[in-house]
């Protein structure tokens, strides 16, 4: 676990940092940039985008930068990876917003802004992935960089997230199972949002 942070903060950003503390512990997920705007009375995301740069050079902290639910606090509050939702690996389910437990590991995958998903269905299980499995996801910055075959999760907006192998063909993406019950998504690239690929399953038994 974390030692915590030893640098201290501004009065702005510790104003900050005291509203993640209390609207994390409350609804057990990190608000959205915008949410931070409105709580902290401002009209631009620039000045929240600055304090959490300095939350996080200070190690009070982890983001990705332009990923707000990859926000986690540092220390005993919120030690561990966030669970962010449940992932579909059979058709495609909304992500839930909702962070019930965390998983806690080596403080050091936490500066890889590492997040976790919830398997949802057996599309996967060819690859070893069951449902009910927890997979952890590094966040994707370049899809187009991405090997073919890799596991990804990717979100269909409007019709939600899915866990599949992902593969690129000028400007279709196939969003393949590993599974021969499911039939391969086949959909126009600007479709598709790769969240993150693979690093881990975690299986409780």
């Amino acid at each position: 676990m974390s030692t915590g942070p030893t640098e201290s903060l501004t009065t702005a950003q510790q104003e900050l940092y005291d509203w993640l503390a209390d609207y994390i512990g409350t609804h057990r997920h990190s608000p959205s940039i915008r949410q931070m705007m409105e709580a902290m009375g401002l009209r631009s995301p620039a000045p929240i985008q600055s304090r959490l740069k300095h939350l996080q050079q200070k190690g009070w902290i982890t983001w990705q930068e332009g990923q707000a639910r990859t926000l986690q606090l540092l220390g005993d509050i919120a030690a561990g990876i966030p669970v962010l939702g449940a992932v579909a690996a059979g058709g495609l389910v909304e992500t839930f917003d909702d962070v019930s437990e965390r998983l806690d590991l080596e403080p050091v995958l936490q500066t890889r802004g590492l997040f976790a998903l919830t398997v949802n269905g057996d599309s996967m299980v060819d690859a070893h992935i069951a449902d009910g499995d927890v997979v952890l996801m590094e966040p994707v910055n370049d899809p187009s960089r991405l090997r073919d075959g890799t596991i990804v999760s990717a979100l269909v907006p409007g019709s939600g997230t899915t866990l599949k192998h992902l593969y690129r063909q000028g400007g279709t993406v196939t969003l393949e199972a590993a599974n021969p019950a499911y039939e391969p998504l086949v959909l126009p690239a600007e479709q598709v949002a790769v969240q993150g690929k693979l690093v881990a399953v975690w299986r409780q038994v």
